[in-house]
């Protein structure tokens, strides 16, 4: 910077670049990061901050430094590359700009690219003594040129590609290496180097497609090991060739263009991808046409940019409604489309022409015809019908009907059917024959889109829709209705009321007259003449009937003619009563409850009257004269219009039931009045006035009825709980009975039971001898002592205890005979394991038992007396029957 600080004191330094175009000459394989120039942009202030930029960012970048660096890997054209470096001042956003022209090396001939062939040689940087200085100065690094090395090369291999030197090996034994990518690292074995002689080889053939260049760094150490030279950068790139055929990114590509397109539309656009140099002309590919189907109306409807892949249109005439689909084959080529030495590859593109709106909807007739009754809605009178030759279902298809005449009153819509695109004429709101007999009406239709530009066709069609209402007999009806009729209640019966009439709206239909019915009438009051429709009482009309509401009684009447079909309407008539004082005043409540002594007794009653103001209250209380009595014991005072109190006169009255007149009369004019029964209940009272007698329990409203219904339940109650006793003894009876009517010989407690198969023996069974005791006499199992059980007796459940068996006049049990049996057998030390009654393991001859033919009667028991037999009890009476009671 000192020279630009020098220049900037002098007063003609100017800030800018040095010249306005900058020519260099670099490589013609430029490489992504290659420093390439430098600007040499001249600042007179050096703390201005300076911007640089390129016009072509894409391929150039400019540092901080002013040094113009390759921002891609590309191959220079034999023709000069320009492009324009700017820089600007970030304060005061002044430009400066220069122009940069890029000229190739030119290619090596003759001797020169025999020169080349020839194994280089590459210096490491040598180091100098200045004689002046005792400092050593080192010489600055030199940029090595890249060795550029084609792929797919055929040997012979190890290829020889450079020699490493340092000019100290004149006086030292040194050694080379190299290190990197390619060399001792992964993919290691590629590159070697002699250590000796430092010469740089290849060992294989190189793949640019998966490597496109190696960075690798030689080094020189003595044989000490001890480093001799600064490692020195080596770049080696792999030559493009050709050995990758472009492949398209689909195979099958789908675009769209409308119809009617004009030359120059974009349709779309396909793209090939080729693995080789992409700035190289082995990546470079060039798009073109083949072939496209169908022809029509021209065989060359679309072109494709040889560049761009962009697929536009260059003929006119795309009709959907003709063709709707066209195939190309496209073609792409590397070598810039060499068709000699590019390798070439296909794809198809299928472009859709899409539909616009080009065909308006026209109707298939200019007049349509239909008819509707009158009062009808939501009917469809007509279909309008229309064809478009536009795509079906699409916006340019669908009609819209629109009404343009005929229709002032709003009674027709028109709606689309979606399916068949018809118009459905439909009535919204009912037609009267009397006022209307036909209607005519004009209808257009047209897309839901506007028409494409350019088409000479209307962009709508119209029609007239001629409709015809039928006339139909209609329902008479009541004018007014309802019809409301203020009458004073007590309208005697056969009175006449009203006349209630209706109107027949079919004026063109020859009818009788109407005929008249009543439909409702509650409280059954009128009748109506069928001819005039005159309204006659049948009975007194009453305000205060259940059937009134707030002083209107509704009825309900019909009329009907005799049309085709007959028609009938209803009316309602609504009769307003007034109210008249025709109903005297009643005391309530009707029964009463006071203390037979003087303090406290006052009895509070409220006058209840149906008729309302004037009619009604305020009211007037008095007792009656007679009998004597009443006035002598019972006292009235009124305390407001409708309430009045009574209470005792006498100091004290009897306990019991008492009925007392009250004479009530209205404020109507006239007056009415009635006389009515208090039934008052005297009973003793305690100190809160509270009744202390049984009679309180009857006033309290516990009626005869209730009083019978309670002995009633009770009765019930008592009869069902004698009948369950009843039922639960008669069942144990029946139990009882059933146990000393069992056979014994059905018994099979005390009967042998026969088995049809033995099995193994004793051994394997289990037998529960409860079965061979006496249900209501057993004796209690002996518990055996813990020092008389044999340890190899087989550990079961703990003995049941037997109950002792009561004396009977039966001497014999065979229960105690097997009890003393088992006794036996569990103080046997002898005896095998697992305790059993018997075991029989073989039976013989020579058996010590006998046969048990000996068991026959005839020959071995005719001599003994078996008559004890029938004192055993019922258990042995079969035995008994058998052997006892002499020779029968």
């Amino acid at each position: 910077q000192a020279p630009i600080k020098a220049a900037c004191e002098d007063m003609s330094c100017k800030t800018g670049f040095p010249e306005d175009v900058h020519s260099a000459v670099v490589s013609r394989s430029v490489h992504g990061g290659q420093p390439l120039l430098n600007v040499g942009f001249r600042s007179c202030d050096g703390n201005k901050k300076i911007h640089f930029g390129s016009s072509e960012p894409g391929d150039f970048r400019v540092g901080e430094d002013g040094v113009v660096y390759a921002e891609r890997s590309f191959q220079l054209s034999a023709e000069p590359t320009e492009f324009v470096v700017s820089a600007q001042d970030k304060e005061t956003q002044q430009e400066w700009q220069m122009r940069v022209k890029l000229t190739p090396e030119p290619a090596l001939t003759g001797a020169s690219e025999k020169d080349q062939r020839k194994i280089e040689e590459i210096i490491f940087p040598w180091q100098q003594y200045k004689h002046s200085s005792p400092l050593k100065r080192q010489k600055r690094d030199w940029v090595i040129p890249p060795i550029n090395l084609p792929e797919n090369s055929k040997g012979p291999f190890p290829q020889e590609l450079v020699r490493i030197r340092s000019d100290r090996d004149k006086s030292l034994s040194l050694r080379y290496s190299v290190t990197g990518p390619g060399a001792d690292q992964p993919p290691t074995g590629i590159f070697i180097i002699n250590p000796i002689s430092g010469q740089l080889s290849v060992t294989k053939p190189l793949d640019r497609e998966q490597i496109a260049s190696f960075h690798l760094r030689a080094h020189a150490v003595d044989v000490n090991g001890n480093q001799v030279e600064n490692p020195i950068d080596i770049v080696i790139n792999v030559i493009d060739m050709n050995d990758n055929r472009p492949e398209f990114l689909h195979q099958v590509w789908n675009g769209t263009v409308p119809e009617g397109s004009k030359p120059g539309t974009y349709v779309m656009t396909v793209t090939a991808i080729d693995a080789d140099d992409p700035n190289a002309q082995n990546g470079m590919l060039r798009y073109r046409i083949l072939s496209q189907a169908p022809s029509s109306p021209s065989p060359n409807m679309f072109t494709i940019n040889n560049e761009t892949g962009d697929i536009i249109t260059v003929a006119a005439g795309l009709d959907r409604e003709k063709v709707q689909q066209y195939t190309l084959i496209i073609q792409a080529t590397d070598m810039e489309g060499n068709p000699t030495y590019g390798l070439s590859n296909t794809a198809t593109a299928v472009i859709a022409v899409t539909d616009v709106n080009d065909n308006p909807p026209e109707f298939t007739a200019m007049t349509f015809y239909g008819e509707v009754p009158e009062n009808r809605m939501d009917v469809i009178v007509a279909n309008l019908t229309v064809t478009d030759k536009d795509q079906p279902h699409t916006p340019a298809w669908n009609a819209m009907y629109r009404l343009t005449g005929g229709d002032p009153t709003g009674r027709f819509s028109i709606l689309t059917d979606p399916n068949s695109n018809d118009g459905l004429v439909t009535v919204v709101k009912p037609i009267d024959f009397e006022t209307n007999r036909m209607f005519v009406l004009t209808v257009a239709a047209e897309n839901q889109v506007p028409l494409a530009k350019g088409i000479q066709h209307p962009p709508q069609s119209t029609a007239t829709v001629s409709i015809t209402v039928i006339d139909v007999n209609e329902s008479p009806y009541f004018v007014p209705n309802p019809k409301l009729v203020r009458q004073e209640e007590g309208l005697m019966a056969g009175s006449m009321l009203t006349t209630f009439t209706a109107q027949d709206p079919d004026r063109y239909m020859q009818q009788t007259s109407l005929r008249y019915s009543k439909l409702s009438d509650p409280a059954n009051w009128l009748k109506i003449d069928p001819i005039n429709g005159q309204i006659t009482t049948t009975a007194v009309l009453d305000r205060e009937s259940i059937y009134v509401q707030n002083n209107m009684y509704n009825a309900t009447f019909l009329a009907s003619d005799n049309g085709i079909p007959p028609m009938s309407g209803t009316g309602t008539l609504q009769i307003y009563l007034l109210d008249i004082n025709d109903n005297a005043p009643q005391v309530h409540p009707k029964e009463a409850t006071t203390c037979e002594t003087l303090q406290p007794n006052a009895i509070n009653i409220t006058a209840v009257d149906p008729d309302i103001d004037p009619n009604a209250g305020p009211f007037a209380f008095e007792l009656p004269d007679t009998p004597a009595s009443i006035k002598r014991n019972w006292t009235i005072v009124r305390i407001s219009g409708d309430h009045a109190q009574l209470s005792l006169r006498i100091r004290f009255l009897e306990a019991g039931i008492y009925d007392v007149p009250i004479v009530i009369t209205d404020s109507g004019n006239p007056h009415a009045s009635s006389t009515s029964l208090l039934k008052v209940k005297v009973c003793q009272c305690d100190l809160n006035g509270d009744c202390t007698d049984v009679d309180r329990i009857v006033g309290a409203g516990l009626g005869t009825g209730a009083i019978i219904a309670i002995l009633l339940c009770i009765i019930i109650l008592l009869i069902l709980v004698l009948m369950f006793v009843v039922w639960m003894k008669r069942r144990d009876k029946e139990r009882q009975a059933k146990q000393l009517l069992i056979d014994p010989e059905d018994d099979v407690r005390d009967n042998i039971l026969k088995y049809d198969e033995e099995g193994g023996g004793e051994e394997d069974q289990d037998y529960d001898l409860s079965q061979l005791q006496q249900p209501d006499t057993v004796e209690p199992d002996a518990i055996k002592p813990v020092g008389i059980r044999r340890l190899d007796e087989r550990p079961i459940h703990a003995e049941p205890q037997y109950p002792v068996r009561s004396a009977a006049p039966h001497p014999g049990d065979i229960g105690d005979f097997i009890n003393e049996g088992l006794k036996a057998a569990d103080n046997d030390p002898t005896a095998p394991p697992y305790d059993s009654l018997l075991v029989f393991d073989y039976e013989g001859s020579g058996s010590t038992a006998g046969s048990l033919s000996s068991l026959n009667s005839s020959s071995s028991g005719g001599e003994q007396d078996y008559d004890y037999l029938n004192d055993w009890g019922p258990r042995f009476k079969k035995l008994a029957d058998m052997y006892g009671g002499g020779d029968d």
